[in-house]
């Protein structure tokens, strides 16, 4: 299925749109109902991790100062009121938490802050006057993660007001993990090999940092160059978006488009059939290679090669014949090498890794693998959209149709290309996002917290997945969310109710901090691969930092008998397990890093650590490279950095 050919083809969903929504209270029974479950599950869960010497943090609110506030019609209403973009603050550093309330006589302010699995981490009561007053403490958290604040007036009531996407009752920040002398740092010996980019937020550094992402796309599709009329771009003029000048975020070069003066059916179409005249396309495609290579070694001099993306999900909208597509492939390949040197073309992009898989072994006998350098994806692995009740490994364990899993996908493509194409080929999975399920919508009510915690741990571990199966390059679909397609965005948009492109004014789900916790732990690694021979329902993959660093091994269970949009997601369900990280016979403690970043330092006796896994993946951090090479399986066609 086409899940985002018409949002992303089109020039509006580049623009940063602005847009106003309203807020409105509604009744907080099924947030509440979420809320309790999950703390009841949280408990659980602690009292295993409390087994270990856990070094989780705390967080802390205090010295509160009053002030004015305008009138409004709320009772009260809470944020995190500072300049940083994305209501996400580092480690151990102070920001304020804000409650205004608009009492009709002098009331008790009950609050709480509770973590992604609804536990409540911090609460407290504030005396608050008649009439419109705001009460701000100043917060510290060593504790990393998402956090949900609600807040409640003892005698009048109120709610904390839904607003743009986010459901009421709630307010939402993130802390990031310090993983300072935890997951010891990694030299890049080429700035490309950084692992995760992102679509959503281009241009927004204090987001995209927060998040660990090093690529974005930057546009060079024809349509958007030269879309009134031929040669009019000049790739030695700037063109370059000042947002890349700081060399911090790298640019993966997207082509797809053609304007209406270059397409052959005199309207513009997105790479459905040829351009009118190949040969001015390969021409307009030098001189992408021209300014690509300029920028490359102007901008990011450690970055080794450019990467080009030119199709977009092809199998739902290309019109032409395979001959055809293979033509238009070697046109853009002849044109961006002639100039560039350290070109890498990709595609073909299709939807899914097995719809990828499929391409590439009918095109072929056509020749396609001359016309490539590397392979790139979607990774949507459920054709009716990725979703909580349809996650990565549902199809897993059934015989008939374990191949339809992402895992199952991804092997399927690294087989394909490890027998069709160039050996040691890179492969990018350039957009893979979970939504909220089909036929939900935006409410007071929903998403509920139990639909936000079960979103955020399938973004981390589809990305895992799709790492650890052999992918280059994952990249996280989406920043805040966006009209059309419901709850994509891994931010709340604050502002429109249905979510707006280029959104501002956003705040992190569970699912943005475990990006953030991911990128800090798995960037700078070489995938090792699944570990072998775990139970069914376990799931694990070993990957080594880069210059033969750390071993680091994600883990976690799943049940699809917990795991349902009518019954709930469970947080409390585990399995244990035993992973090797040591020779047998030896003994010693390892890093255990929870879904958020958190730290646990675990004792291994015979080289086995002891592990009791939720659907939360975990990160375990140990030294022993043979032993965790020997228990994973290389990806086929996979070559280490």
């Amino acid at each position: 299925m086409k899940l985002f050919y018409l949002l992303l083809s089109s020039s509006l969903f580049l623009a940063a749109c602005g847009g106003g929504g309203s807020g409105s209270s509604g009744t907080d029974a099924s947030n509440a109902s979420a809320t309790a479950q999950n703390a009841s599950d949280a408990t659980a869960a602690d009292a295993t991790a409390n087994a270990a010497t856990s070094t989780r943090g705390t967080l802390h609110c205090g010295s509160a100062v009053k002030s004015g506030a305008s009138s409004s019609s709320e009772l009260v209403s809470a944020d995190t009121p500072t300049t940083q973009s994305g209501r996400i603050f580092a480690s151990g550093t102070a920001f304020p938490l804000a409650f205004t309330t608009n009492a009709p006589a002098a009331d008790m302010l009950n609050w709480s802050i509770t973590d992604h699995v609804g536990k409540v981490v911090t609460s407290g009561s504030l005396r608050v006057t008649a009439g419109p007053a705001t009460t701000t403490l100043s917060c510290t958290s060593t504790l990393a993660g998402y956090f949900s604040v609600s807040a409640k007036l003892a005698t009048a009531g109120g709610q904390l007001p839904e607003l743009g996407t986010r459901p009421a009752g709630t307010a939402t920040f993130g802390v990031l993990p310090n993983l300072a002398g935890i997951v010891p740092a990694v030299t890049y010996p080429h700035q490309d090999l950084h692992r995760f980019g992102m679509q959503g937020e281009d241009d927004n550094t204090s987001v995209l940092s927060s998040l660990g992402i090093s690529w974005t796309y930057d546009h060079r599709e024809l349509y958007n160059m030269e879309p009134s009329g031929p040669n009019t771009f000049n790739p030695n003029a700037n063109n370059l978006d000042p947002f890349y000048t700081t060399g911090n975020v790298m640019r993966l070069v997207r082509l797809d488009g053609i304007p209406a003066w270059a397409s052959p059916t005199g309207a513009f179409e997105d790479e459905s059939l040829p351009p009118a005249d190949s040969g001015y396309y390969q021409n307009y495609m030098a001189r992408i290679g021209t300014e690509s290579n300029l920028i490359r070694t102007t901008y990011f001099p450690k970055q080794a090669a450019n990467y080009y993306q030119l199709t977009w999900e092809p199998d739902a909208q290309w019109q032409g014949t395979n001959t055809q597509f293979v033509q238009l492939y070697q046109a853009v390949y002849q044109g961006i090498h002639s100039t560039d040197p350290h070109a890498v073309v990709m595609g073909p992009t299709d939807t899914a890794p097995s719809g990828t898989a499929d391409h590439l072994k009918a095109l072929a006998p056509l020749g396609y693998a001359q016309d490539i350098d590397g392979v790139t994806t979607h990774g949507y692995y459920d054709i009716n959209g990725s979703s909580p009740s349809f996650p990565p490994e549902r199809l897993e364990t059934d015989p008939a149709n374990a191949s339809g899993s992402l895992m199952g996908q991804m092997r399927a493509l690294r087989s394909e290309m490890a027998a069709d194409y160039k050996p040691g080929m890179k492969l990018f999975s350039t957009e893979l996002g979970i939504s909220y399920d089909n036929g939900t919508t935006y409410s007071a009510s929903y998403p509920t917290g139990n639909v936000l915690y079960a979103q955020g741990a399938l973004v981390a571990r589809s990305h895992v997945i799709i790492l650890g199966e052999g992918a280059d390059q994952t990249w996280i679909f989406y920043g805040a969310d966006f009209p059309g397609l419901v709850g994509y965005g891994t931010f709340f948009d604050l502002a429109d109710a249905q979510g707006q492109y280029g959104a501002q004014n956003i705040s992190p789900k569970p699912a943005a901090m475990a990006v953030a916790a991911m990128t800090r732990i798995l960037d700078g690694t070489n995938t090792l691969g699944p570990v072998k021979s775990t139970p069914s329902g376990v799931y694990g993959y070993a990957f080594r930092q880069l210059s033969n660093g750390a071993v680091i091994t994600a883990l976690w269970t799943h049940n699809n008998n917990v795991w349902s949009a009518s019954a709930g997601y469970s947080s409390t369900y585990s399995v244990g397990y035993s992973l090797a990280v040591d020779a047998p016979g030896t003994s010693g403690t390892v890093t255990v890093l929870d879904e958020m970043g958190n730290p646990t330092t675990k004792s291994y006796s015979n080289g086995k650590v002891a592990l009791s896994l939720t659907e939360s993946p975990v990160y375990v951090i140990s030294q022993n490279a043979t032993v965790a090479s020997a228990n994973a399986t290389l990806p086929a066609g996979y070559v280490a950095n």
